[in-house]
């Protein structure tokens, strides 16, 4: 048990650390993407932090197995390099207890992971959905920050409100400025210049058509660098506005519940459930290659297994991609789907361990050979 206890708090304390470092900076990533099409007035900034939130359980799915593979390296590593775990060896540890604690201590990983897989995940990315949907049905109108100037159509409109009012009727710009060039293609046609005091976003029932209602404006029309401009007022005037270019495209099967998923005969349905599935399988297989892989010679250097480990795995999860694609366009039989892909890593960690043994020399401590 004591042996248990400190093997298991090495290796989770450095899947911890792992886990923490890779998140971060997957979420920085993805938050800075989503900053990006906030400020270019594809989405309101007040749901930044939801969608980051929502696809959190998603972030864990992929980075848990991983970080779980890496802390095993990295904790055995340093525990062989620095010979603690020659000690153990020799105070009668064997190869089938070291496997059997290490995976009693990657349990913990496995339902965390199932519990992301088959509920949190697909949560995660259904709300995701939700507000997806929500931000589409929001207009230009809707996206305006006050006192500040925004670019909308690839820079080809520039508006500005100084305040914001919500009231009865909706959200309401006061004292608007508007600027509507027709692009980089005829930068020297006649811009358009648009002061309203106030505007209100506007949908028309017929045709669906998104407008911009600007109340008491004055247009100023004319050529850059020209003196001559129209100049005209106006009581009500509306501004076409475009469909918004909306978020990242979300595949229908991963926003199903698992109870959807089982029993169904669609392929891509198929390809889901699998996927979800093999998120838990990964873990025991990649415990039983790292436990091999984690031995280090005293001199080697306990992150000399890094790299080639890192690659195992990254060919692991590349085969496991590339499967759930072919079964989804049912190229690939169901009954294959990602199973083979386990299955050949399963061998590859079995002869692994096969070559892993723990044998007594005479007249000297029991020690680990290759």
């Amino acid at each position: 048990m004591i042996i248990f206890r400190y093997l298991s708090k090495q290796i989770l304390g450095v899947m911890m650390a792992v886990t923490l470092i890779l998140l971060v900076v997957g979420l920085i990533n993805r938050f800075i993407q989503y900053l990006a099409e906030a400020v270019a007035g594809e989405m309101a900034s007040d749901v930044l932090l939801l969608l980051v939130f929502y696809r959190l359980p998603d972030f864990l799915l992929v980075i848990l197995p991983l970080a779980l593979f890496l802390a095993i390296l990295l904790a055995y590593g340093r525990m062989y390099a620095e010979n603690e775990m020659t000690v153990l060896i020799a105070s009668g540890l064997s190869r089938q207890r070291l496997l059997g604690l290490t995976f009693a201590s990657s349990l913990l990983v496995v339902i965390l992971v199932a519990l992301l897989s088959m509920v949190l995940a697909p949560w995660g990315i259904r709300n995701t959905e939700r507000l997806k949907q929500q931000q589409d049905q929001l207009t230009e109108v809707d996206l305006i920050a006050a006192g500040q100037f925004q670019q909308f159509s690839e820079g080809e409109r520039i508006t500005y409100a100084e305040r914001i009012v919500s009231d009865d009727d909706g959200r309401r710009l006061d004292n608007v400025f508007v600027v509507s060039s027709p692009g980089q293609a005829a930068r020297r046609s006649a811009i358009r210049i648009l002061v309203a005091d106030s505007a209100r976003p506007e949908i028309d029932p017929g045709t669906g058509a998104r407008f911009m209602r600007m109340e008491n404006v004055r247009q100023y029309q004319g050529e850059p660098g020209s003196t001559e401009f129209t100049v005209g007022q106006f009581d009500v005037q509306g501004i076409l506005l475009p469909e918004p270019a909306g978020m990242e495209d979300i595949d229908e099967e991963k926003a199903l519940r698992t109870s959807e998923l089982v029993g169904s005969t669609d392929p891509a349905h198929q390809a889901e459930l699998q996927w979800r599935v093999s998120a838990i399988l990964i873990i025991p297989i990649v415990t039983l290659l790292a436990v091999p892989l984690s031995k280090v010679r005293p001199r080697q250097g306990r992150y000399s297994k890094l790299v080639p480990a890192a690659l195992i795995y990254a060919v692991y999860y590349v085969l496991l991609q590339v499967s759930r694609d072919q079964v989804a366009e049912g190229v690939l039989p169901a009954a294959l789907g990602l199973w083979w892909v386990h299955v050949l890593f399963l061998l590859a960690g079995l002869m692994a361990y096969r070559d892993f043994r723990f044998r007594r020399r005479p007249g000297r401590s029991r020690e680990i050979v290759r």
